[in-house]
């Protein structure tokens, strides 16, 4: 395992690049340890170092070392290969993947990263872990948080799971953390390509308590006119 695992990180340390380093951190608030290279490198280091002979659980063991490692880009090929393992996925393996989010996702690139596509892989398996999804929007961890929105944002494309959408959005509608709003908008407004009217009718609903960077992203794809209705506030009535 750890000649693997070590392969890869000295793979990713020659390749880094200093000046990419640092103009990736201007994607973060916080301060993000990287090595410096592009996506299109990340992707192709990681599928040379798939340990295709190792078994599900040595993999998944494999990627844990690499989002220890703390580095951005070992934790995106830590979800390459999470990933890859899909049509393996038990039910169990939610809860792996939800420790990962809780002890080791700090930004939202490697939070969306396994959110999306593994994450979002084995909700779509197995539907029941929505209900998970919706405890973890009550975390004190924004990152769990912003997770229980952007799991489904593969499965929104797909017009799937549409209340459960909405019953996410309602557990974070007033949420302070502005990765959190973004999360959960940019889920709105993926559902709203296949639910528009339903995504039109909740944002109109909810628009004077949603936080303006949540509602903004809502309602990015909607045509112009309900763009200006959603942003025009409600007259209270005295």
């Amino acid at each position: 395992m750890e000649d693997i695992v070590q392969h890869v990180l000295k793979a990713l340390k020659t390749e880094g690049d200093e000046k990419i380093r640092k103009s990736s951190q201007r994607f973060f608030k916080e301060p993000i340890p990287s090595y410096g290279i592009k996506a299109a490198s990340v992707t192709r280091i990681g599928k040379k170092y798939f340990p295709h002979s190792s078994t599900k659980a040595e993999i998944f063991t494999f990627c844990e070392a690499l989002w220890q490692s703390g580095y951005l880009e070992a934790t995106f090929i830590a979800c390459n290969w999470s990933y890859a393992l899909r049509k393996q996925y038990v039910v169990e393996d939610f809860s792996v993947f939800e420790r990962w989010i809780n002890q080791y996702v700090n930004n939202w690139a490697s939070c969306d990263t396994l959110c999306n596509h593994t994450v979002g892989a084995v909700i779509e398996m197995y539907p029941e872990k929505i209900s998970r999804l919706k405890f973890l929007a009550t975390s004190g961890n924004r990152w769990m948080r912003r997770a229980s929105a952007v799991s489904l944002i593969v499965p929104a494309r797909k017009g799937k799971f549409l209340n459960d959408i909405f019953a996410i959005a309602d557990l974070l509608l007033n949420d302070p953390d502005d990765m959190v709003q973004k999360g959960y908008g940019w889920m709105l407004k993926v559902a709203s390509q296949r639910h528009e009217s339903e995504i039109f009718s909740y944002v109109m609903k909810n628009k004077n308590a949603m936080p303006r960077t949540a509602l903004r992203y809502a309602i990015e794809k909607m045509p112009d006119a309900l763009r200006r209705a959603a942003m025009t506030k409600n007259q209270s009535i005295d």
